[in-house]
């Protein structure tokens, strides 16, 4: 039996009465680009300091570091997901439990998303910040308090913007990984992209169209931020330390 081919499908309301197929889908969209955004943006900074931590001379924030990126890194990201939407909850005390149950069932899909994506992702952007503030040379830490300045100034001023710069490659696959992550918000409810066309392909019956769009659109999403990354690359080069720009 051959497949019968309509792409006019996204143009046809839905049977739930939530319009129209394609509005659904952009609606997946911008949920997919708000978990994403947001937890990519709290990612970098706590996995910034992090980072930091893991080179820290205190053997505690060192170890406390380290066991944080090991549980994070090495633990599934669907069952960190279950952990916090389902376990977490019953976990808490009984009236911050009851308020996280009786919350508006999206935001709390969308809270825990965030959540989950952000500590998963903070422990990898950990690791890349660790190996780029050790590609500076020790040396340059060393002048910066000669100086006078502070550690955290040193940090601030000396190692990370150099840190940066190494490993804003690394950084970018992290960036994209957190676009694709965010699929698995789809096993706890929210409708982002992958959820609607899922949606979409059983409401329609035609699951070729629904994915097929679906995959485009994380391409084009995908493909814009190693454009961006590109440039800043580029921008951010220092001529002899690192060579500017993406393979080409």
């Amino acid at each position: 039996m051959n497949y019968s081919w309509d792409w006019s499908i996204f143009f046809q309301p839905s049977v739930t009465g939530e319009g129209l197929y394609g509005v659904l889908l952009a609606e997946g969209v911008l949920w997919t680009l708000a978990l994403s955004l947001l937890s990519w943006g709290l990612a970098l900074v706590l996995g910034t300091f992090t980072g930091i931590a893991r080179n820290s001379s205190s053997t505690s924030l060192r170890w406390a570091s380290a066991v944080y990126v090991h549980c994070f890194r090495n633990t599934p990201l669907l069952v960190q997901l279950f952990l916090w939407y389902f376990v977490i909850p019953e976990l808490l005390p009984v009236e911050w439990g009851n308020a996280i149950k009786h919350m508006d069932p999206t935001l709390n899909q969308f809270l825990s998303v965030i959540v989950c994506l952000t500590l998963y992702t903070t422990a990898g952007v950990a690791e890349q910040v660790r190996a780029g503030l050790r590609s500076v040379p020790p040396e340059q830490a060393r002048a910066a308090r000669a100086m006078g300045l502070s550690t955290w100034q040193v940090y601030r001023l000396v190692l990370l913007p150099q840190a940066f710069r190494v490993v804003l490659p690394p950084l970018t696959s992290d960036f994209m990984n957190v676009f694709k992550n965010s699929a698995a918000a789809l096993t706890i409810g929210l409708m982002e992209l992958t959820g609607q066309s899922r949606h979409l392909s059983e409401f329609t019956g035609q699951p070729f169209e629904s994915f097929i769009a679906a995959t485009l659109i994380y391409m084009a999403i995908t493909y814009l931020v190693v454009i961006v990354m590109r440039r800043m690359e580029s921008s951010m080069a220092v001529p002899g330390f690192i060579t500017a720009g993406f393979p080409r």
